[in-house]
C-alpha cells in the first residue's frame, strides 16, 4: 500500500511497482544488520530441566543480557549446560518436551551437551537475566553461534522445528554486519532484481547499521507513553552514507528510509549530532510518537505493525509530522489493509508513506 500524505489517498500496489514511486535522485537507506542465531537451547545443570535462552545483547565478551524461558524459575547462580545440535545449524530440530516421556530419549541423539555453560549473574526488574558464558578454551560465544543457535523467529511464527528456508527468508539480501536478534523486516522484500530496477530508475542506495534488539518489538504497557522503557540499540552511519544524504538533500532528492530501524538510526544521529550528516556511531533509545518532526527522512517503507507497538506509533507520527492527526490517517489505512486482506507480521506486506 502507498499512503500519499498530502492527499491521504491509498494506492494498492506490489513491491514490483516500487520503482514507479521513486524519483531520479532519491536515496534509499537500507539497514545492513544481519540476524544472529540468537535462540539457544539449554538444560539446568542442577536438575536437567530444559530451558531456552534468547540472546539480547553482548555487553562484554561472553556476557549477555538474555531472555530465559521459563524466566521466573531461574535465579542468580543458576547454571546451564548449552546444548548443541548434531544436525547442521541450517536445520535445527525441536528439543523434546521433558513431559513427553516417549520422546525424551531423543535428547541424547539430537541435542547433546556442548562445551559451553552459562551462569546467571544478575536479573533486572523486567526479568531479563545477565548470563556469563564459559568455554574450556576461552572461546567467544559470538563466534560459535552458527553451531549452537537457532534462527530467532518471532513466537507467532509457529514451527515445530526451524525450516531450512527460514535461514534465508529471515535475512535480508544485503545483510553484512551480524548483531540483530530480529530481522529488519522491511528489507526482506528486496531482491537483486528490485534493487537493480530502482537504480535503473535513478535511485541511489546507501546503508546504515542498526542492530535490532528488544527495543524494536517490546510492546508498550504503560498508560503514559513517556513512561515506556525504550531499550537501547546500537547503530552506526558510515561517512559514505552521510555524504550521500548531504548530496541528496542539496540536489532536492528525497531520503527514503527502508524500515523503521533505518529511520530511527538517521533521526537519532540528527538529534544527537548538530553536525549531521556525518559519520556517526552510538546508541539510541529514541521513541517516536505523535506529534514529532523529522530532520532527515522524507519517505518511509515499512511493514504493517501491531497494536500497542512503538513501531505503530512511529508510523502514526510520520504520517503527519508535527501533528497528532497521523494516528487517524494510519488507522484508516490499516483498516483498508485489513479489508483487502493484507498480511501483517514479519513476513507480511509493506506500506510506503510518501
Amino acid at each position: 500500500m502507498v499512503l500519499d500524505r498530502p492527499t491521504s489517498n491509498h494506492h494498492h500496489q506490489t513491491l514490483g511497482d516500487l520503482p514507479n514511486w521513486i524519483r531520479p535522485g532519491d536515496l534509499l537507506i537500507l539497514n545492513n544488520s544481519a540476524v544472529i542465531p540468537a535462540r539457544l537451547r539449554a538444560k539446568s545443570a542442577l536438575n536437567g530441566s530444559l530451558a531456552e535462552i534468547f540472546l539480547l545483547e553482548e555487553i562484554d565478551t561472553n556476557t549477555w543480557w538474555c531472555l530465559t524461558k521459563p524466566g521466573k524459575r531461574f535465579r542468580q547462580t543458576t547454571r546451564f549446560e548449552i546444548l548443541r545440535n548434531e544436525i547442521s545449524h541450517l536445520y535445527q530440530p525441536r528439543i523434546p518436551d521433558p513431559n513427553e516421556s516417549s520422546k525424551t530419549h531423543q535428547i541424547s541423539k539430537i541435542a547433546q551437551k556442548s562445551e559451553w555453560t552459562a551462569t546467571v549473574i544478575d536479573k533486572n526488574q523486567e526479568g531479563h537475566c545477565l548470563l556469563t558464558f564459559h568455554h574450556n578454551h576461552n572461546a567467544r560465544l559470538f563466534n560459535h553461534l552458527q553451531d549452537l543457535g537457532e534462527v530467532p523467529l518471532p513466537p507467532y511464527i509457529k514451527r515445530s522445528q526451524i525450516q531450512t528456508e527460514d535461514i534465508d527468508r529471515y535475512q535480508t539480501i544485503f545483510a553484512s554486519n551480524p548483531g540483530s536478534v530480529a530481522a529488519p523486516t522491511a528489507g526482506l522484500h528486496f531482491t537483486p532484481a528490485l534493487l537493480q530496477s530502482l537504480q535503473t530508475q535513478g535511485a541511489r542506495i546507501a546503508h546504515i547499521t542498526l542492530h535490532v534488539g528488544l527495543g524494536t518489538f517490546a510492546p508498550v504497557k504503560t498508560e503514559v507513553l513517556s513512561e515506556h522503557p525504550m531499550h537501547e540499540e546500537r547503530f552506526s552511519i558510515p561517512q559514505t552514507t552521510a555524504d550521500q544524504i548531504a548530496s541528496t538533500k542539496a540536489q532536492g532528492g528525497r531520503v527514503i528510509a527502508v524500515g523503521t530501524t533505518s529511520l530511527r538510526a538517521l533521526e537519532s544521529a540528527a538529534r544527537q549530532s548538530p553536525q549531521f550528516p556525518c559519520e556517526f556511531s552510538g546508541r539510541t533509545r529514541l521513541f517516536i510518537s505523535p506529534p514529532s518532526t523529522f530532520q532527515v527522512v522524507d519517505a518511509l517503507l515499512s511493514n504493517f505493525h501491531l497494536p500497542k507497538s512503538t513501531l505503530l506509533m512511529l508510523v502514526c507520527a510520520f504520517a503527519s509530522p508535527g501533528q497528532t492527526s497521523g494516528r487517524n490517517q494510519i488507522l484508516n489505512a490499516y483498516q483498508e489493509a485489513i479489508q483487502n486482506r493484507y498480511r501483517f507480521f514479519s513476513y507480511g506486506d509493506a506500506m510506503l508513506i510518501v
